[in-house]
């Protein structure tokens, strides 16, 4: 199929948008740390299962050295890192906002992967770039209902920060799964990722309380259930085709259509949540989104 590429980016963008709907639950009632950490322990059972029936080896035991070498480093910084930032904004000011400076991601892929894999970047690069920053500030905006930073509060000016910084760290992350993923198995590469995420975020909560904090989300079965699904939507379904479209077409493509996500979940935030949307939010999402199309498809 001559578009699988281009397909399967846009399933990630629709699997992340549903992720971010459950995670954004599980957060409210167990906390961003044991939410992050007891996604890639489920994510981890569901891809387990999966190469053993797909491969029938269920432990990446024969990945090539390169994938050993760039994956884990991929997984710490996609997962650990920018999930800790982006979970912390979806606890805070809501998914909407924190997918929307997501947008962010695919200039900042397209100039990594130039610098790291060669992947050429065309000259509509700048116009693009300037649209989606343009697209981010006017949702900011919006929200706000103001375009003065002084009514902006200081928590909300945290949140931006951690909604700038996350998708750098995507973009980094997205690039060495590249780099390191080469014609090996998605599945089994986002295994090694998520293993190597499990020991970080588990390394973090001993760090931060000593594991208290997940011994109490254990015994909390709404947060772990709606965890458990964003899981299967996240990074197990999302991070996989995620690999496979990486495998197909640039890197900066993948991130375009991936950058969808901001417009993807007003869908859900309208008609099932009932949420109203200002016009100038509206307007920005669309604006954003133009511009990743216009970097790397016109």
């Amino acid at each position: 199929m001559d578009r699988i590429g281009e397909i399967v980016s846009f399933g990630t963008a629709i699997c992340w948008t549903a992720g971010a709907i459950f995670f954004e639950r599980g957060i409210k009632r167990i906390g961003v740390l044991p939410a992050n950490f007891f996604k890639v322990v489920f994510a981890a059972v569901f891809l387990t299962l999966t190469a053993a029936i797909m491969r029938g080896v269920p432990i990446p035991v024969d990945a090539p050295a390169r994938a050993y070498l760039f994956l884990p480093i991929s997984g710490l910084v996609g997962f650990v890192i920018t999930d800790m930032f982006l979970f912390s904004v979806f606890g805070g000011f809501g998914k909407r906002e924190a997918m929307l400076f997501m947008a962010l991601s695919p200039p900042a892929t397209a100039g990594m992967a130039y610098l790291v894999l060669g992947e050429t970047i065309g000259s509509q690069g700048w116009l693009g770039m300037g649209l989606v920053i343009i697209g981010i500030f006017m949702t900011v905006f919006g929200r706000q209902n103001s375009l003065s930073f002084s009514k902006i509060t200081k928590e909300d000016r945290r949140g931006y920060l951690y909604a700038a910084i996350a998708p750098i760290c995507n973009s980094a992350g997205v690039v060495l799964s590249k780099a390191g993923l080469g014609d090996y198995h998605p599945v089994s590469g986002t295994q090694i990722r998520v293993f190597t995420a499990i020991i970080g975020f588990g390394l973090m909560s001993l760090i931060y309380d000593r594991g208290k904090g997940l011994k109490a989300a254990a015994h909390n079965r709404e947060g772990l259930k709606f965890t458990a699904i964003g899981a299967i939507f996240g990074p197990f379904l999302g991070v996989s085709l995620l690999l496979f479209a990486l495998q197909q077409i640039n890197a900066g493509v993948v991130s375009t259509f991936t950058g969808l996500t901001p417009v993807l979940i007003m869908i859900p935030e309208k008609f099932i949540f009932k949420k109203k949307l200002k016009p100038l939010e509206i307007a920005g999402a669309f604006i954003a989104v133009l511009g990743t199309t216009v970097f790397f498809l016109w």
